[in-house]
């Protein structure tokens, strides 16, 4: 930890914010940004630092979306589950994702190369059912087409680098 640049950044954060827990947030979004999840050392350092109970510091890393506890995939792939989503077959699609790439929602493939996550709403309904890959919005997936689409994606992506 004392080598690691890393811990020097969330440390800046904390400092910023005079070492109270109303920096809680922005110190879990610097270890986010510098690790691109939160572990269980970096949580309990925050909460020692901070001088809060680790189970606040954990309560609220688990109960923002945006935060996560395990380490991510080269890609991400997002299935909204929200009511227009759904209806129009939202859960077909993602068990298709699932099945083709053998990774569960919330989980990252094998290979480190694919997480495969839910959300609830994209705001995107007029174009249900959709999917994000690495932040770009893909409308009227099919549950047939939707492990091709992504494969097109991740080919494209080792193409051009």
């Amino acid at each position: 930890m004392a080598g690691d640049k890393r811990y020097k950044i969330i440390e800046a954060t904390m400092r910023r914010h005079g070492y109270q827990g109303h920096g809680l947030i922005e110190a879990l979004h610097s270890a986010q940004e510098a690790f691109g999840y939160l572990d269980d050392f970096t949580l309990k350092h925050i909460a020692r630092t901070l001088h809060l109970p680790p189970s606040k510091v954990f309560g609220v890393a688990t109960f923002y979306n945006l935060f996560t506890l395990k380490p991510q995939g080269a890609h991400t792939c997002v299935v909204c589950l929200g009511t227009a989503c759904y209806i129009k077959g939202a859960r077909e699609v993602l068990a298709a994702i699932e099945d083709e790439y053998d990774v569960k929602a919330g989980g990252t493939t094998r290979d480190n190369q694919l997480s495969l996550l839910t959300a609830r709403c994209f705001g995107s309904c007029a174009l249900a059912p959709v999917i994000t890959f690495d932040g770009e919005t893909i409308g009227k997936v099919a549950p047939t087409t939707a492990a091709q689409q992504i494969a097109q994606r991740l080919a494209t992506v080792r193409q051009t680098a």
